[in-house]
C-alpha cells in the first residue's frame, strides 16, 4: 500500500510538467516509417511515438500519452549534414496541463568503425520552450540545453533542463526552501512573489516550477519500415 501511494503521490507531482517529443537520432528516407515508445520523468507514463520521413530532410512526429500526458505532434528538418555530423530543427507541440511549444536545434554525431560501419550516436542541442497559459493561468518562457544518446540501434536517452530566468534567480536553482526564502526576502517577493511553484488547488508543478523545466527520457525503438521500392 505504501509502494502505491508513492506511486500516485509521483504521478501527481510529475504530472503538470511539460513534455518533449523523441525525435529520429538518424537521417530518415523519404517514405520511411519509424515507431517507438517512450518513458520520461515529466510524463510519468510511457507514450508511444511515431515517425515518417517526408523527404531525405523533412520527417514529422506523432505522441499518443495516457489521458493526455505525452500526446503531442512535431516536425524536424535537417539544416546540415556532411559524413557523419548533422544539424536538426526541431518544432513541437505538446497537450499537457502545461501544454507548450518547443524550439530546439539539435547537433548529431554518429561514431564510425575503421570497417566503415555507423555506431553509437551521441547529440547536444538548445532549447527554447513557451507555455502561453500554465496551470496557475501564467506564461512562461523558458531556455535551456540537452544532452543524449544512442549506444545501438534498440535505445537511447536524453536529458535537459529549461530555465524560466522570471520565476526564480538561476542562482538559487538549488535552493529547496525556495518559498521560504521567497517570503523572507523583500525583493524576492516583489519580484518572484506571484510566480508560484506548485498549484494550490492540486498541488501540481505550475507554469513557473523548476521541474517544469526538467527533461529526462529513455526511448526504445520497436520497428522501422523502410520506404516502398520505386517501380
Amino acid at each position: 500500500m505504501r509502494h502505491l501511494l508513492f506511486i500516485i503521490s509521483l504521478c501527481m507531482f510529475l504530472g503538470g510538467c511539460a513534455t518533449h517529443p523523441t525525435v529520429s537520432t538518424t537521417p530518415m528516407e523519404q517514405g520511411e516509417k519509424r515507431y517507438g515508445w517512450s518513458w520520461s520523468a515529466e510524463n510519468v507514463f510511457p507514450y508511444l511515438w511515431y515517425r515518417y520521413g517526408v523527404t531525405a530532410k523533412d520527417d514529422i512526429g506523432f505522441r499518443v500519452g495516457p489521458a493526455i500526458y505525452g500526446t503531442g505532434i512535431d516536425y524536424s528538418r535537417i539544416l546540415y549534414l556532411k559524413k557523419n555530423k548533422w544539424d536538426v530543427m526541431n518544432l513541437a507541440w505538446s497537450l499537457n496541463p502545461n501544454y507548450n511549444t518547443d524550439f530546439t536545434y539539435y547537433k548529431f554525431i554518429q561514431r564510425i568503425s575503421r570497417d566503415d560501419k555507423p555506431g553509437a550516436v551521441s547529440w547536444y542541442g538548445l532549447r527554447m520552450m513557451y507555455i502561453p497559459e500554465g496551470i496557475s493561468g501564467g506564461t512562461s518562457t523558458r531556455i535551456g540545453i540537452l544532452l543524449g544518446g544512442q549506444p545501438n540501434v534498440k535505445w537511447g536517452y536524453e536529458i535537459g533542463y529549461c530555465h524560466d530566468f522570471s520565476s526564480i534567480p538561476i542562482t538559487k536553482l538549488f535552493d529547496f526552501n525556495w518559498n521560504e526564502t521567497v517570503k523572507k526576502d523583500a525583493n524576492f517577493r516583489r519580484r518572484y512573489g506571484n510566480r508560484p511553484h506548485s498549484d494550490p488547488a492540486s498541488g501540481l508543478p505550475t507554469e513557473y516550477s523548476r521541474l517544469t523545466g526538467i527533461s529526462l527520457r529513455f526511448y526504445v525503438n520497436l520497428g522501422m519500415i523502410a520506404p516502398a521500392a520505386a517501380d
